[in-house]
């Protein structure tokens, strides 16, 4: 008997290489700041400027990304994304002013890795998988994170010969997944004639393609969209924004090699794979408000211990390493399950994109306040604090999200605020 797999999972195949590939440019500012400091003089501050543009430019891009994909198809917003980091990958190397990094990697980078996001990972899954939406999500956006992580050990070594050869691993990585997604990814289950995986009949697509402003519009006046944004923006903060741009800067202040501090990033992108997995596989069967709430709070009591952690580098960091790494963006699954039932399959990949947003903007805060903090105070030892109180008040947030009813309330048109 012949076993045939449903083109869902090969459509959640090349999305996998897009997001791991697309990532590797996320990694850039950590390898980079002390090479550039060291090269041109600039400040953390001036350089995380730059990281700051683009994760803002990355946030703000995805829900535009993903009306877009309604209109123009997933396989070329795909396809032009992949294109513009290897553009943008190879005229770095010939940066030589502040004001470049800001174009290249924020504008530029910010744009096109926006468009291959975790919104990416939400709409395959909501538009391909009736059925194990929470695990695909999951492993979807594992690849996203981990691709931040797993390049880290081949920049740092590379980065020895000089900040230029980093490039080199962004650009090629998304060379590769360039013609990956370009001959396997397909826009809807419908135009092969499918039903999504796990249901019975063909979707039709929607009549008229979403507006991002207008589905903003509307998710905006339910608490519901204001709480996970509020949360997500917490959870960039402390991922995209400051352990991703700050941890190999923190490191070195306490004498460690940025070698050593990037494998342990390295370490965090292998476990996160498996934490974000289990993630989704637990949201498909447990409550998605109390996942949220444990992980935030956990998140919390790690970054008030990370300053310890560095300066004595004993057992704790090793700790601090290995949870960080299952709950680095744990967060993903369990939100994107609450939008999907609050606003509805259909509308999920554009609302989730503006959640995303704030992620991205907290991220970008992160990125700038820890650069300049660190420069005034000479420690991180504020902001690690602070990040952790963040990430308590964001513990507490998510327990007030009303339960997600089984099927997707309407979206109001005029109503006033409601949860």
């Amino acid at each position: 008997m012949r076993l045939r797999v449903h083109y869902a999972w090969v459509v959640a195949g090349a999305g996998f290489a897009a997001l791991l590939a697309s990532a590797a440019f996320r990694s850039v500012p950590g390898i980079a700041m002390v090479p550039l400091q060291e090269e041109f003089g600039w400040s953390r501050a001036t350089i995380a400027a730059a990281a700051s543009i683009n994760l803002v430019v990355f946030g703000l891009s995805g829900p535009f990304s993903a009306a877009l994909v309604d209109r123009v198809g997933l396989r070329r917003v795909v396809v032009v994304a992949l294109g513009m980091i290897v553009a943008s990958a190879g005229l770095t190397t010939q940066a030589t002013q502040p004001w470049h990094l800001y174009i290249l990697w924020g504008l530029v980078a910010g744009a096109a890795t926006g468009a291959v996001a975790p919104v990416l990972a939400a709409m395959i899954a909501t538009r391909w998988f009736a059925a194990r939406r929470g695990l695909v999500t999951g492993l979807l956006t594992a690849a996203n994170s981990t691709g931040q992580l797993v390049f880290l050990p081949l920049m740092s070594h590379l980065a020895i010969d000089g900040w230029r050869w980093v490039m080199a691993v962004v650009g090629g990585a998304a060379l590769i997944a360039l013609p990956i997604a370009g001959l396997l990814l397909r826009d809807r289950p419908s135009d092969m004639g499918l039903a999504p995986y796990g249901g019975t009949t063909v979707e039709p697509p929607p009549a008229a393609a979403s507006s991002a402003l207008k589905v903003l519009g509307e998710a905006a006046r339910t608490g519901t969209f204001w709480a996970l944004a509020a949360s997500f923006f917490v959870c960039g903060a402390t991922t995209v924004g400051l352990i991703a741009v700050h941890f190999i800067p923190a490191a070195h202040d306490h004498h460690m090699a940025a070698t050593t501090a990037a494998g342990m990033l390295a370490v965090m992108g292998l476990l996160d794979i498996a934490g974000t997995t289990a993630s989704g596989w637990l949201t498909d069967r447990m409550d998605p408000r109390k996942l949220l709430f444990w992980y935030y709070a956990l998140r919390g009591l790690s970054l008030v211990l990370l300053s310890n952690a560095l300066a004595t580098q004993s057992y704790t960091l090793v700790l601090f390493v290995a949870f960080y790494g299952l709950d680095w963006i744990a967060t993903v699954p369990p939100t994107v399950a609450l939008t999907a039932r609050r606003f509805g399959a259909e509308k999920a990949g554009i609302v989730f994109g503006w959640v995303f947003t704030f992620h991205q903007i907290g991220g970008a805060f992160a990125a700038w306040s820890a650069g300049l903090i660190r420069g005034w105070s000479g420690d991180y030892l504020p902001v690690f604090i602070a990040s952790g109180v963040l990430c308590a008040l964001a513990a507490l947030v998510v327990l007030r999200i009303p339960r997600a009813p089984a099927r997707a309330a309407p979206l109001p048109s005029t109503a006033p605020a409601t949860p």
